[in-house]
């Protein structure tokens, strides 16, 4: 097996995320204490988790919760369903078990590093970066051209990490048309599902769509859950879900039970759980447009179409790496810059941060940074 690189967004918040006052990248939603997600439990999931036994479960998920995912899609049932530890168990399981060194693979850049790194790790990889002149648009056209006679996988991610792009259907409803017309399988990211700004810009979820498409999901970023390490994928295509449930096998074999219940039970109250985050995203969003409002000069920002982070420019003198450095040095204000996204396919977009907007503390983190930035430019 290829050695694979270092993953640089991991290891830059190892250094930083709970080391720092504001983690102000944070790309999950606010989370919730394992009391206030049991109160919203039906009285039988309570009692079943104040009983259930902690021991092994089924490598693809418990009934129950393969149950409940499969409720939120149009017409998938639970064998359709497969269970993971997190999102990145599954993009690692789906990527061996689709490609192989003879496969060719294309990737929508920038993006989360292992849906680029892990293909580039088995086969031959192109990039289509996102538009950034044109608000992150997607070229159909250029997806067109990077495609080879042996392309297997398209990958896409929308709304988009960390752009919060979200294409519009009939851009989607092209790419799902192009991969039909070759048989390729379309990997879609859809963790900020749920999270966009306008219902109308919802795209449909690929696995509901299209027959080899892989819908990817997990309770950590639109539910603010992470803490329960429950991921899946939707697919029709149940030989290829048997593929990836036996490279699971050596992976976690089976994710906790406890955690598994909970997802239950927060899916079960999803349509609640979804409401108080958009009322959390809006009205931090408000103090968010405020902050790049006062701050004009040094900033390029773009409400993001849908989750809960956004990729805005830095146009200060001294550059976004050092912008960055020394808000979390000195204030302890995390962002990430723009080279964590760097891409080995396309040019990576540069004088970039990304910051999110999911949690209560924002406005505190915007006030350090506004008084710092305020302390800076008297000083200057």
């Amino acid at each position: 097996m290829t050695m694979l690189p270092d993953f640089k967004l991991e290891t830059y918040l190892a250094k930083w995320e709970f080391a720092a006052r504001y983690h102000m990248t944070a790309s999950d939603m606010e989370s919730m204490t394992v009391a206030e997600l049991l109160a919203l439990a039906e009285p039988e999931d309570r009692q079943a988790f104040d009983t259930m036994r902690l021991a092994y479960i089924e490598a693809a998920g418990t009934p129950a919760l393969r149950a409940a995912i499969a409720g939120t899609y149009a017409g998938l049932a639970p064998e359709d369903v497969l269970a993971f530890a997190g999102a990145e168990e599954g993009i690692f399981c789906a990527m061996h078990a689709l490609l192989d060194k003879d496969s060719h693979a294309v990737v929508v850049t920038p993006n989360y590093q292992s849906s680029e790194t892990l293909p580039l790790s088995i086969c031959a990889t192109s990039g289509v970066a996102l538009r950034e002149s044109e608000n992150w648009a997607l070229d159909i056209d250029e997806l067109h051209v990077a495609l080879r006679p042996y392309t297997k996988l398209v990958l896409i991610n929308f709304p988009h990490n960390p752009t919060g792009k979200v294409i519009d259907r009939a851009t989607f409803d092209a790419v799902v048309k192009l991969c039909r017309e070759r048989g390729i399988y379309l990997f879609s990211d859809e963790v900020y599902r749920g999270l966009e700004r306008r219902p109308e810009l919802q795209l449909p979820q690929a696995a509901d769509v299209y027959e080899r498409g892989l819908s990817l999901n997990v309770m950590s970023k639109a539910y603010g859950l992470p803490g329960l390490r429950v991921g899946w994928i939707a697919c029709r295509d149940r030989a290829l879900l048997a593929r990836m449930e036996r490279l699971k096998h050596y992976l976690s074999i089976c994710n906790a039970s406890p955690s598994e219940h909970l997802a239950v039970i927060a899916l079960k109250a999803r349509e609640r759980i979804l409401a108080r985050n958009l009322a959390l995203i809006d009205a931090n969003l408000a103090g968010v447009n405020a902050f790049f409002d006062e701050f004009a000069d040094l900033f390029d920002w773009q409400v993001p179409d849908g989750g809960c982070i956004g990729f805005p420019r830095y146009k200060g003198k001294d550059g976004v790496e050092s912008f960055c450095k020394r808000l979390a040095e000195e204030i302890g204000v995390v962002l990430l810059p723009a080279s964590i996204y760097q891409s080995a396919l396309t040019p990576t977009p540069t004088e970039r941060f990304r910051i999110g907007f999911g949690r209560s503390y924002v406005p505190e983190g915007l006030a350090a940074m506004r008084a710092w930035l305020r302390g800076n430019r008297q000083a200057a």
